[in-house]
């Protein structure tokens, strides 16, 4: 029987398999009490995180006997996945567990945002009726979806989106336009600018490494098409969120979604007040009640392979 620490929240079912077959500690209070998790991360021979816990310097230090990371989730830039890897410790993340929740995010936010219609309910339960002011929205078929980054989430977001009525085009700088996945999709590979420059819709769908770190800066928010909508459920560090909410009060964005921000949780941020058409969800976009089984079921199974060869 080995020692598994779980940092963070796991569906309960999950929970359940992997005591069934080991020594299991589930405490979500770990991930905001560093002391305690170091000393309890000597013992473990798995550690399953999701993306607030810090795998890397003084917790990659004590993880002496762990071989294998669990990730609750896709995003690895909160885990120190060389550093796992030179001492042994394989990472496994949730690799497609939760695309579909994203893809759905994605889509209603595109929806609402262009259609503008969804804030009206206090102003019409007094009595006000602003039905000439919200006479204006836009349908999501016909637009054009960008997608930047085209892995599973993209695809299953693309096929959603043209289900709509929406043409799909993207752009990812790991395919080559005769990557299957494009004709698989029926979607047409872009360069960068060029996505940027024709979709109505933008969705970005990246890791957070060098090359991706304040891509969308305030050049390229100022190239996208005048009121197009920037969804971003990836990591909050690619967008300069500064230049969202400035580009939304001069009205050259028409909407933004944000899930997810450069430091996490967001502090008060004045520079969001007063945003028009502006979406703010607190990293959520991947996480609801059947994702979660979904991720949390398949890390279990995948972590008890790895200890249990």
């Amino acid at each position: 029987m080995k020692r598994i620490v779980i940092a963070e929240f796991m569906d309960a079912a999950a929970v359940a398999q992997l005591r069934e077959r080991h020594d299991v500690l589930y405490d979500v209070a770990l991930v905001d009490d560093g002391a305690r998790l170091y000393k309890e991360a000597k013992w473990a021979h798995a550690l399953i995180v999701r993306n607030r816990t810090q795998v890397r310097g003084e917790l990659l230090d004590a993880l002496t006997q762990c071989t294998v990371v669990g990730r609750l989730g896709v995003g690895l830039d909160n885990i120190d996945v060389a550093g796992c890897e030179a001492r042994g410790i394989r990472v496994i993340p949730a690799t497609g567990a939760n695309a579909l929740s994203v893809a759905e995010y994605v889509i209603a936010s595109a929806m609402l945002l262009l259609r503008g219609a969804y804030g009206s309910t206090a102003a019409v339960a007094a009595g006000r009726w602003p039905r000439n002011a919200l006479s204006n929205g836009r349908e999501l078929a016909g637009k054009t979806l960008g997608l930047v980054g085209f892995g599973a989430i993209g695809q299953l977001t693309a096929r959603l989106a043209q289900a709509l009525g929406m043409r799909t085009v993207a752009f990812d700088a790991m395919m080559d336009g005769s990557h299957p996945a494009f004709a698989a999709t029926g979607t047409q590979p872009l360069g960068l600018d060029a996505l940027v420059a024709q979709a109505d819709v933008v969705s970005l769908h990246l890791p957070l490494v060098d090359g991706t770190r304040n891509l969308f800066h305030a050049p390229r928010i100022a190239a996208m098409k005048g009121g197009a909508v920037l969804v971003n459920t990836s990591r909050g560090g690619i967008v300069d969120e500064a230049a969202v909410a400035l580009a939304l009060r001069e009205g050259r964005l028409g909407g933004a979604a944000l899930d997810v921000f450069e430091a996490e949780p967001l502090a008060a941020s004045p520079h969001f007040e007063g945003c028009p058409n502006l979406l703010l969800t607190p990293h959520i976009a991947g996480v609801t009640a059947e994702s979660n089984e979904r991720v949390s079921s398949l890390i279990a199974q995948k972590v008890l392979e790895a200890l249990e060869p």
